[in-house]
């Protein structure tokens, strides 16, 4: 199993368009591919089919990472497997949610509901999983699967709403639907990445990131606007 370093290395040889490189970065993450495409067996696609689109899904997250990310790329990867796999899937208007999935969403639901009652902000992933022993990765495929736009990620002391609170349309009742956050922000500038990965994936205040990337508070705040902006068009078109 390759560690961090030499998956970071890796990842640049690929990026650089070393083809041994990519193959050994495939190979390597085999079993992340059927772990995905075990959950989207017995939906009319060929099991083969699967592990293909799955495959692209992996080739993308791996032209796209950024070791500045700070998260593991199989972290940074699974979304992009699953997103690979459903777009095909919804474009053939095959897409059927499992009844554990279904079960999934609504504790997440559940859970969030109450814990923003009592707490007056939204729960972090990372307390969504502590408290319903789940990982992290099945919280994006429970609410990506669903139709239950609630949020993944804290609001911040200087936000009142959160990332995908923000990314949803304006018109009543016109919420966003099976959002694949890693597609989305991989279509961004690298810079604007980072910004989404520290904010929303790292926890991190506007202060802090603005801290970290040697600029003010108040251009992260213009920054992260554009960002939401961007990516609702995006995802829009």
């Amino acid at each position: 199993m390759l560690d961090p370093e030499q998956t970071f290395r890796l990842i640049e040889q690929a990026q650089n368009g070393d083809k041994t490189a990519t193959g050994e970065l495939i190979k390597e993450n085999v079993p992340l591919i059927i772990s995905v495409a075990k959950r989207y067996k017995s939906r009319g696609v060929e099991y083969d089919d699967l592990i293909q689109l799955g495959s692209i899904g992996l080739l993308k997250a791996i032209m796209n990472f950024n070791s500045s990310f700070e998260v593991k790329f199989s972290t940074y990867a699974v979304p992009m497997i699953v997103g690979e796999i459903k777009r095909y899937l919804r474009d053939d208007g095959m897409l059927k949610v499992s009844r554990a999935l279904k079960q999934t969403a609504y504790r997440i639901n559940k859970f969030s509901a109450e814990f923003s009652e009592e707490n007056k902000r939204a729960p972090t992933a990372g307390e969504i999983a502590e408290a319903l022993n789940i990982e992290p990765e099945d919280i994006a495929y429970a609410l990506d699967s669903s139709k239950c736009p609630v949020s993944l990620f804290d609001t911040k002391g200087d936000d009142s709403l959160s990332l995908i609170e923000k990314l949803s349309y304006d018109n009543e009742g016109d919420n966003l639907d099976k959002l694949v956050l890693a597609d989305l922000i991989s279509r961004l500038a690298p810079r604007e990445q980072k910004i989404v990965y520290l904010r929303y994936f790292r926890d991190k205040t506007q202060a802090e990131v603005a801290a970290e990337l040697g600029v003010s508070q108040v251009q992260i705040s213009r920054l992260e606007s554009r960002i939401i902006e961007k990516l609702r068009e995006n995802l829009k078109n």
